[in-house]
């Protein structure tokens, strides 16, 4: 089924994220800000020390002219306090400095943005899901009032288009959890390894990106440089982005028109793997791609235009 939304009231958005270790999820915010087809109503940072995750996440939005966005701060887990590749980038940025609101209790403010929408959220997850998991612990109705879209598992494909499944990082990093997401009553959608594992922008459209004035691109490719530094990758920024999973999360958000679609059975294993199972709940699938391309020109292009 085409999900696409081409015209209309814009689809309400709260975007939980683990911004601050893999690059793609600042990709993927960016991205996000830039799509007229969401209404972002909340960005929720999660996993390990979401402070220093929502404070890329707040300069990230004033950088878009975007402080009408709230900010949630979620539950904390054990982290290293040096396990921070994009930490120069916010290295004099205070949280409190955020024009706009910040949520303390960041599960609590999904609760109540969710709970009090008189129309269906979509919890767009592109993370671990602890946030998510406490969420439905705290208030098990949110999964009959919202529908969730994730970057999440390895379904036929691994990791760089391998024949053999992985057990995919935000699925294996917190596995009760996820099981907990997937379990639950609200409708899925994911976009697997199997299709966003595969986007990385080269060429003329990492070029574009790379060399463009706009301030939001501009910021994107500063964390990266941060990131790549970070990983001692530095070569990488004259020729390509890495993996870009997040991005297609995004994009499934509000369309589905550049991807086959499947309809299966998904049960998360106690180690971590995605597994076809027909008696498990059904999952909406993105398999693979129609026009790659396509979606990475539009990226492209919202990333670079105001």
């Amino acid at each position: 089924m085409n999900n696409s939304r081409s015209a209309g009231k814009p689809i309400s958005v709260i975007l939980d994220t683990d911004i601050g270790g893999d690059i793609d999820d600042t990709w993927a915010l960016a991205f996000m800000l830039r799509c007229p087809e969401l209404d972002v109503k909340l960005v929720v940072s999660d996993t390990g020390d979401t402070a220093y995750r929502a404070q890329i996440v707040a300069r990230l939005l004033e950088v878009a002219g975007r402080t009408d966005v709230p900010i949630g701060v979620g539950t904390r887990q054990d982290f290293r306090i040096g396990d921070r590749p994009q930490g120069a980038w916010v290295e004099s940025y205070e949280l409190a400095d955020y024009p706009g609101k910040v949520h303390e209790d960041g599960v609590g403010a999904l609760i109540d943005a969710v709970m009090s929408s008189r129309e269906p959220i979509t919890l767009l997850c592109i993370g671990p899901v602890p946030n998510i998991a406490e969420a439905l612990e705290r208030e098990p109705r949110i999964a009959q009032r919202a529908r969730f879209v994730g970057m999440h598992g390895s379904v036929r494909r691994g990791y760089g288009g391998a024949g053999k499944i992985d057990a995919e990082y935000n699925v294996a990093q917190f596995t009760k959890q996820c099981q907990k997401a997937f379990t639950a009553a609200w409708p899925m959608t994911i976009t697997p390894l199997d299709t966003c594992g595969l986007v990385v922008l080269d060429g003329a459209k990492y070029r574009a990106v790379r060399e463009s004035r706009d301030p939001l691109a501009q910021a994107v490719i500063e964390n990266y440089r941060h990131w790549l530094k970070w990983h001692k990758l530095e070569g990488d920024i004259e020729v390509k982005s890495s993996i870009l999973f997040d991005t297609v999360a995004v994009y499934l958000a509000f369309s589905d028109e550049l991807l086959v679609m499947e309809k299966l059975g998904i049960r998360v294993s106690d180690d971590g793997y995605t597994l076809i199972d027909e008696h498990a709940k059904e999952i909406t699938c993105a398999m693979a791609w129609k026009d790659m391309g396509a979606f990475e020109y539009l990226l492209v292009k919202r990333l670079t235009t105001a």
